[in-house]
Protein backbone atom coordinates (compact mmCIF):
# COMPACT_ATOMS: atom_id res chain seq x y z
CA UNK A 1 0.00 0.00 0.00
CA UNK A 2 1.27 3.44 -0.86
CA UNK A 3 -1.31 5.53 1.02
CA UNK A 4 -2.59 5.14 4.56
CA UNK A 5 -6.09 3.63 4.63
CA UNK A 6 -9.14 5.72 5.50
CA UNK A 7 -11.38 2.72 6.14
CA UNK A 8 -10.25 -0.62 7.56
CA UNK A 9 -12.45 -3.71 7.53
CA UNK A 10 -12.35 -6.85 9.64
CA UNK A 11 -13.92 -10.11 8.52
CA UNK A 12 -14.81 -13.30 10.37
CA UNK A 13 -16.99 -16.35 9.76
CA UNK A 14 -18.98 -18.10 12.47
CA UNK A 15 -18.89 -21.83 13.09
CA UNK A 16 -21.43 -23.86 11.14
CA UNK A 17 -24.65 -24.42 13.06
CA UNK A 18 -26.92 -27.48 13.19
CA UNK A 19 -28.60 -26.37 9.94
CA UNK A 20 -25.29 -26.25 8.10
CA UNK A 21 -25.42 -22.43 8.03
CA UNK A 22 -22.66 -19.94 8.79
CA UNK A 23 -22.68 -16.18 9.29
CA UNK A 24 -20.18 -14.04 7.45
CA UNK A 25 -19.51 -10.71 9.17
CA UNK A 26 -17.67 -7.62 7.99
CA UNK A 27 -17.17 -4.50 10.07
CA UNK A 28 -15.80 -1.26 8.64
CA UNK A 29 -13.92 1.14 10.91
CA UNK A 30 -12.49 4.57 10.33
CA UNK A 31 -8.69 4.73 10.45
CA UNK A 32 -6.81 5.66 12.56
CA UNK A 33 -9.69 6.38 15.00
CA UNK A 34 -11.13 2.84 14.68
CA UNK A 35 -14.70 4.08 15.06
CA UNK A 36 -17.26 1.55 13.82
CA UNK A 37 -19.05 2.97 10.77
CA UNK A 38 -20.74 -0.01 9.10
CA UNK A 39 -21.54 -3.66 9.74
CA UNK A 40 -22.71 -6.33 7.30
CA UNK A 41 -23.78 -9.82 8.39
CA UNK A 42 -25.06 -12.48 5.98
CA UNK A 43 -26.10 -16.07 6.48
CA UNK A 44 -25.64 -18.86 3.96
CA UNK A 45 -25.29 -22.61 3.73
CA UNK A 46 -21.86 -24.23 3.69
CA UNK A 47 -21.48 -27.18 1.34
CA UNK A 48 -17.70 -27.47 1.17
CA UNK A 49 -16.35 -29.87 3.82
CA UNK A 50 -13.80 -28.88 6.43
CA UNK A 51 -10.37 -29.67 4.96
CA UNK A 52 -7.27 -28.34 6.79
CA UNK A 53 -5.48 -25.86 4.54
CA UNK A 54 -8.51 -25.29 2.29
CA UNK A 55 -10.42 -22.88 4.53
CA UNK A 56 -10.87 -20.40 1.65
CA UNK A 57 -13.25 -22.65 -0.26
CA UNK A 58 -15.42 -23.11 2.81
CA UNK A 59 -15.54 -19.50 4.04
CA UNK A 60 -15.04 -17.26 0.99
CA UNK A 61 -18.69 -17.39 -0.21
CA UNK A 62 -20.03 -16.01 3.10
CA UNK A 63 -17.27 -13.39 3.31
CA UNK A 64 -17.77 -12.17 -0.26
CA UNK A 65 -21.54 -12.02 0.28
CA UNK A 66 -21.04 -9.81 3.35
CA UNK A 67 -18.72 -7.47 1.44
CA UNK A 68 -21.24 -7.17 -1.41
CA UNK A 69 -23.81 -5.78 1.05
CA UNK A 70 -21.56 -2.94 2.23
CA UNK A 71 -22.21 0.62 1.13
CA UNK A 72 -18.62 1.63 1.91
CA UNK A 73 -15.48 0.27 0.22
CA UNK A 74 -12.67 -0.44 2.69
CA UNK A 75 -9.09 0.40 1.75
CA UNK A 76 -7.61 -2.42 3.84
CA UNK A 77 -8.99 -5.72 5.16
CA UNK A 78 -7.81 -7.66 8.21
CA UNK A 79 -8.75 -11.34 8.08
CA UNK A 80 -8.84 -13.80 10.97
CA UNK A 81 -6.86 -16.31 8.91
CA UNK A 82 -3.52 -16.90 7.21
CA UNK A 83 -2.17 -15.02 4.22
CA UNK A 84 1.02 -16.48 2.72
CA UNK A 85 1.93 -18.15 6.04
CA UNK A 86 0.31 -21.23 4.57
CA UNK A 87 1.74 -24.49 3.16
CA UNK A 88 0.59 -23.42 -0.31
CA UNK A 89 1.43 -19.74 0.34
CA UNK A 90 -2.21 -18.89 -0.37
CA UNK A 91 -4.39 -18.80 2.71
CA UNK A 92 -7.87 -17.34 3.13
CA UNK A 93 -6.57 -13.77 3.56
CA UNK A 94 -4.74 -14.00 0.21
CA UNK A 95 -7.70 -15.66 -1.49
CA UNK A 96 -10.13 -13.00 -0.26
CA UNK A 97 -7.81 -10.14 -1.23
CA UNK A 98 -7.53 -11.52 -4.75
CA UNK A 99 -11.31 -11.96 -5.08
CA UNK A 100 -11.98 -8.41 -3.84
CA UNK A 101 -8.88 -6.81 -5.42
CA UNK A 102 -8.18 -5.10 -2.08
CA UNK A 103 -5.12 -5.06 0.21
CA UNK A 104 -5.48 -7.72 2.89
CA UNK A 105 -3.54 -8.89 5.95
CA UNK A 106 -3.76 -12.28 7.61
CA UNK A 107 -4.09 -12.03 11.41
CA UNK A 108 -4.20 -15.62 12.64
CA UNK A 109 -4.39 -16.81 16.24
CA UNK A 110 -2.25 -19.91 15.63
CA UNK A 111 0.58 -21.09 13.36
CA UNK A 112 -0.23 -23.14 10.28
CA UNK A 113 3.35 -23.48 9.11
CA UNK A 114 6.78 -22.17 10.07
CA UNK A 115 8.66 -21.37 13.26
CA UNK A 116 9.91 -18.23 14.94
CA UNK A 117 12.49 -17.26 17.52
CA UNK A 118 11.89 -15.50 20.84
CA UNK A 119 10.31 -12.06 20.98
CA UNK A 120 10.10 -9.47 23.73
CA UNK A 121 7.33 -9.48 26.32
CA UNK A 122 6.23 -5.94 25.49
CA UNK A 123 3.47 -5.01 23.06
CA UNK A 124 4.78 -4.36 19.55
CA UNK A 125 7.67 -6.83 19.68
CA UNK A 126 7.82 -9.39 16.90
CA UNK A 127 9.91 -12.16 15.36
CA UNK A 128 9.97 -13.38 11.78
CA UNK A 129 8.03 -16.54 10.99
CA UNK A 130 10.23 -18.81 8.84
CA UNK A 131 9.14 -21.80 6.75
CA UNK A 132 11.64 -23.68 4.55
CA UNK A 133 14.11 -20.79 4.85
CA UNK A 134 11.46 -18.31 3.63
CA UNK A 135 10.00 -15.45 5.67
CA UNK A 136 6.26 -16.03 5.50
CA UNK A 137 5.08 -13.71 8.28
CA UNK A 138 5.74 -12.56 11.82
CA UNK A 139 4.77 -13.49 15.35
CA UNK A 140 3.55 -10.17 16.77
CA UNK A 141 2.86 -9.48 20.42
CA UNK A 142 -0.13 -7.14 20.49
CA UNK A 143 -0.55 -7.05 24.28
CA UNK A 144 2.09 -7.19 26.99
CA UNK A 145 2.85 -10.72 28.22
CA UNK A 146 0.15 -12.19 26.00
CA UNK A 147 0.49 -14.92 23.38
CA UNK A 148 1.37 -13.37 20.00
CA UNK A 149 -0.76 -13.42 16.88
CA UNK A 150 0.62 -14.40 13.48
CA UNK A 151 0.65 -11.71 10.81
CA UNK A 152 1.26 -12.41 7.15
CA UNK A 153 0.89 -10.76 3.78
CA UNK A 154 -2.50 -11.34 2.22
CA UNK A 155 -2.65 -9.30 -0.98
CA UNK A 156 -1.15 -5.99 -2.21
CA UNK A 157 0.81 -5.61 1.03
CA UNK A 158 4.35 -6.03 2.34
CA UNK A 159 5.23 -7.47 5.73
CA UNK A 160 6.55 -4.26 7.39
CA UNK A 161 3.32 -2.44 6.52
CA UNK A 162 1.24 -5.43 7.62
CA UNK A 163 2.92 -5.36 11.04
CA UNK A 164 2.52 -1.59 11.25
CA UNK A 165 -1.19 -1.57 10.45
CA UNK A 166 -2.04 -4.52 12.67
CA UNK A 167 -0.21 -2.88 15.58
CA UNK A 168 -2.06 0.39 14.97
CA UNK A 169 -5.39 -1.46 14.94
CA UNK A 170 -4.98 -2.92 18.43
CA UNK A 171 -6.82 -1.37 21.36
CA UNK A 172 -5.74 -3.27 24.47
CA UNK A 173 -6.81 -6.73 23.31
CA UNK A 174 -4.75 -9.54 21.82
CA UNK A 175 -6.88 -9.44 18.65
CA UNK A 176 -6.89 -6.32 16.41
CA UNK A 177 -10.06 -4.28 16.73
CA UNK A 178 -11.38 -4.93 13.18
CA UNK A 179 -11.27 -8.73 13.51
CA UNK A 180 -12.35 -8.63 17.16
CA UNK A 181 -15.50 -6.71 16.26
CA UNK A 182 -16.11 -8.92 13.21
CA UNK A 183 -16.00 -11.95 15.49
CA UNK A 184 -18.56 -10.33 17.78
CA UNK A 185 -20.75 -9.44 14.81
CA UNK A 186 -20.62 -13.01 13.46
CA UNK A 187 -21.85 -14.13 16.86
CA UNK A 188 -24.67 -11.56 16.87
CA UNK A 189 -23.13 -9.46 19.62
CA UNK A 190 -22.90 -6.04 17.92
CA UNK A 191 -26.16 -4.05 18.19
CA UNK A 192 -27.82 -3.49 14.83
CA UNK A 193 -28.05 0.24 15.52
CA UNK A 194 -24.28 0.41 14.95
CA UNK A 195 -24.58 -0.99 11.45
CA UNK A 196 -26.73 -3.02 9.12
CA UNK A 197 -27.56 -6.70 9.25
CA UNK A 198 -28.58 -8.26 5.97
CA UNK A 199 -29.80 -11.81 5.39
CA UNK A 200 -28.61 -13.38 2.14
CA UNK A 201 -31.49 -14.67 -0.03
CA UNK A 202 -31.40 -18.39 -0.89
CA UNK A 203 -30.76 -17.69 -4.54
CA UNK A 204 -27.85 -15.41 -3.71
CA UNK A 205 -26.33 -18.04 -1.46
CA UNK A 206 -26.44 -20.59 -4.25
CA UNK A 207 -24.88 -18.20 -6.70
CA UNK A 208 -22.08 -17.22 -4.29
CA UNK A 209 -21.29 -20.87 -3.62
CA UNK A 210 -19.71 -20.91 -7.08
CA UNK A 211 -16.67 -18.90 -5.84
Amino acid sequence: MTDAPRLVAGVDISARDARGMVKGAVVVLSYPELALVETSVVECKVDFPYVPGLLSFREAPAAVAAFEKLTLAPDLILVDAQGIAHPRRFGFASHLGLLLDTPTIGCAKSILCGRHGPLGLESGSYAELIDNDEVVGAALRTKERTTPIYVSIGHKMDLPDAIKYVTACCRGYRIPEPTRLAHLAAGGRIPEKLGTKVELPDGGAKQLAMF
